[in-house]
């Protein structure tokens, strides 16, 4: 889902400790070990691989970048009375076929869909206003992103880079669905990065997973409701196109030879992928 991503290609950096700091933040301790032990287990394996006579080329998907502020498009869209909810067992689960409009997010890009269309400029107005919504795409925006597939939303927000999306649509977190505090990538409807923490005020958590763990055992249901409902533990995140270039996916081949510029679309990556490996490394890219 993120929009016009931009892959920095570089020649393989033999460097192995990272700075102390990345984008004016300092890293945890713990963090720049753990990012030393991954980045000696990833030269192993390229060692490995070459060893082998193997090519080897790296590429991310994104980079991420820090965020502070949580975006609930869900709850606000419910607050104008555009958003219907169902009760189910004295909780609430988003509706989206009763919904005059409702949004599906990922991260730093939300998709909104409206059923009743005559609500447009009013969901327009009501998105760009809201503080962290950096963008909003309507038909033409998304064709000129490439974005206009039949699946998208009818409208699409860009967070700014400071900011993200939550699927979250309750307004009391007694109300939420049971899945809410799960890990549970399908019944909710946008991805939940707070799946990524356990809950800090639930004491002992750990002593709570492995009572849930030893009730499936027995052959109880259960759910392992350890996950959090505070979206302001998220401190990363990506989708928007951050604005300094060491924040953006990076490509690092030993053939630079193959890459035409520093800076490719995301799209090139496959035509310099193919003539990797038909050895064709410095042949122009293909249109």
């Amino acid at each position: 889902a993120d929009v016009r991503r931009r892959t920095v290609a570089t020649p393989r950096n033999s460097d192995a400790n990272p700075p102390p700091q990345v984008g004016g933040y300092e890293i945890n301790p713990a963090i720049m070990r753990d990012l030393r032990q991954i980045d000696a287990i990833v030269g192993d394996l390229i060692s490995f691989f070459q060893n082998r006579s193997v090519q080897v080329l790296l590429l991310s998907e994104y980079g991420i970048t820090n965020v502070d502020t949580p975006i609930h498009l869900n709850r606000l869209l419910r607050e104008k009375g555009w958003l219907t909810v169902k009760d189910e067992l004295s909780l609430e689960l988003l509706d989206c076929g009763a919904s005059r409009v409702f949004a599906v997010a990922d991260h730093q890009v939300a998709h909104i869909y409206l059923d009743d269309h005559s609500l447009e400029n009013k969901v327009r107005e009501l998105v760009e206003r809201t503080p962290g919504v950096a963008g909003l795409m309507g038909a033409q925006g998304k064709k000129q992103m490439g974005l206009n597939h039949p699946r998208a939303g009818d409208l699409i927000a860009v967070a700014a880079e400071h900011a993200w999306f939550t699927y979250y649509y309750w307004l009391n977190d007694a109300k939420a669905p049971d899945f809410a505090r799960t890990v549970d990538i399908h019944r909710k409807p946008g991805y939940d990065p707070v799946e990524l923490f356990l809950d800090p005020k639930i004491p002992a958590v750990k002593l709570k997973i492995l009572w849930r763990l030893l009730q499936k055992k027995l052959g109880f249901r259960m759910l392992m409701d350890v996950i959090p409902l505070d979206a302001t533990l998220v401190k990363g995140s990506h989708g928007c196109r951050p604005a300094s270039t060491s924040d953006w996916p990076i490509l690092i081949t030993e053939q630079p030879s193959a890459v035409a510029t520093p800076q490719i679309e995301s799209t090139e990556v496959y035509q310099i992928i193919r003539r990797l490996v038909a050895g064709e490394d410095s042949v122009p890219l293909v249109p």
